[in-house]
C-alpha cells in the first residue's frame, strides 16, 4: 500500500494539515512535532533520501544595492563554483528576492530538494529571515554572514579587527578628524564595520563626530551623488575616512577630487574588500584586503564534509585580512 499524507497523519497522531504543513516545511510547525512527522515519512518511503548530486549557490537579496556593481560577489561565486566542479559536484545558482511574493515558497521548494546541498550567501539576510533555514534537512552552509543565537555552519571574513587596524593606522599617520562613509544599507557586515570604528577610536582616547558620518549607497554613483550632495550643502570634511566599502571609497574618491579636493592631501581614505579597481584608481586605494576566493574554497570544503558525514557539529569559520597601503592615505605634518 502507497504511503500518503492520510496515512502518515494516522501514524502520527498529527492532522492531516499538520502534515502536509510538516512536510512542506511551512512556519508555524512545532520543531519537535516537525521532526517526528517527518522520521515517520522516512520510515514509511515517503521520503526517501537520494544521494546528493549538486551544490545550489543560493544568493540571498533584501534591497539588492550591496549585489550591485560589486565584483566581490562575482568573484565569490566564481570560486564556490570552481571548487564545487573540482569536488565532483555539478553545481546551479539560484536568486532569492526577499520581497517577491513567492519568496517562501521559492526557499521550501529549496529545501526538500533532496538531491542537492546549498551554499548560501547571506550577505544581506537578517536573523528573522535565516530562521527559515535553521531546520534545513540537507546540508547547508552560509557564505558571509554570521548569527549568534542560530546553528549555522558559517564562513565569513574578519570585519571589526580589520577595521581597528584600517582605524589605527590613520590615527598612526597623525589622523584625528576621522570621518565615518557609512552604506546606508545597514547588512551584518557593515553595522559590525561601524562598531569597530567607533570602538577604536573611543579606545584610543577619540569619540566619533557624528556631523563627520555620512550616510551614502553603497555603490560607487549612490556614493559620489551622496557626498556630493553633502559637499554642496557646506558640510565640513574630515582630514580621512573609513568607508564601509570599496565601492563607497571610489565613489567618494570622485566626489572629493570634482570639488577640488586633493587625495591624500587635503583627505584621506581607506575602503575595504581590496577590489581591483580600486589598485587602478588614482591615487591607488589603501584598503582591507579579502581573501575572497579562500572563503569560496572554505565554504565549498566544509559542505562537502557536511554530504559525506552528516556531522551535527558546527562550525563557525572566520578569515582574517589585511590591510593593503597605497597612496589614498597620507601622513599629517605636526
Amino acid at each position: 500500500m502507497k504511503v500518503n499524507i492520510k496515512k502518515i497523519s494516522e501514524l502520527s497522531g498529527f492532522s492531516v494539515a499538520t502534515v502536509s504543513n510538516a512536510l512542506s516545511n511551512k512556519r508555524g510547525v512545532n520543531k519537535d512535532t516537525a521532526e517526528k512527522i517527518i522520521k515517520i515519512a522516512r520510515e514509511n518511503g515517503y521520503i526517501k533520501d537520494e544521494k546528493i548530486k549538486r551544490i545550489k549557490m543560493v544568493t540571498y537579496r533584501d534591497s539588492g544595492e550591496v549585489f550591485t556593481e560589486s565584483p566581490f560577489f562575482s568573484t565569490l561565486l566564481d570560486s564556490i563554483e570552481a571548487e564545487s566542479r573540482r569536488s565532483g559536484y555539478d553545481v546551479s545558482i539560484v536568486n532569492l528576492y526577499r520581497h517577491h511574493s513567492d519568496f517562501e515558497d521559492n526557499v521550501r521548494e529549496l529545501l526538500n530538494d533532496t538531491t542537492s546541498a546549498v551554499l548560501l550567501v547571506g550577505t544581506e539576510m537578517n536573523e528573522e529571515d535565516a530562521h527559515i533555514f535553521q531546520d534545513a534537512s540537507i546540508p547547508l552552509v552560509m557564505v558571509d554572514n554570521y548569527f549568534e543565537s542560530l546553528k549555522f555552519d558559517t564562513v565569513l571574513m574578519d570585519n571589526e579587527d580589520s577595521v581597528a587596524k584600517a582605524v589605527k593606522y590613520l590615527l598612526e599617520n597623525g589622523h584625528t578628524k576621522i570621518g565615518y562613509l557609512q552604506g546606508d544599507t545597514r547588512i551584518r557586515n557593515f553595522v559590525a564595520r561601524g562598531r569597530s570604528f567607533n570602538r577604536t577610536l573611543w579606545e584610543n582616547g577619540f569619540t566619533v563626530d557624528k556631523n563627520l558620518v555620512f550616510n551614502v549607497k553603497p555603490n560607487v554613483v549612490g556614493a559620489f551623488e551622496g557626498l556630493n550632495r553633502y559637499i554642496a550643502e557646506g558640510r565640513e570634511m574630515p582630514t580621512a575616512f573609513f568607508a564601509d566599502n570599496d565601492m563607497i571609497a571610489l565613489g567618494a574618491m570622485q566626489a572629493l577630487q570634482k570639488n577640488g579636493f586633493s587625495i591624500p592631501g587635503d583627505v584621506s581614505i581607506i575602503g575595504f574588500d581590496d577590489i581591483t579597481l580600486g589598485e587602478a584608481f588614482s591615487p591607488g586605494l589603501t584598503t582591507i584586503s579579502v581573501d575572497i576566493k579562500a572563503m569560496g574554497r572554505l565554504a565549498v570544503r566544509r559542505l562537502v564534509e557536511q554530504i559525506q558525514n552528516r556531522d551535527e557539529a558546527h562550525s563557525c569559520t572566520r578569515l582574517y585580512n589585511n590591510l593593503v597601503i597605497r597612496g589614498s592615505v597620507g601622513k599629517l605634518k605636526k
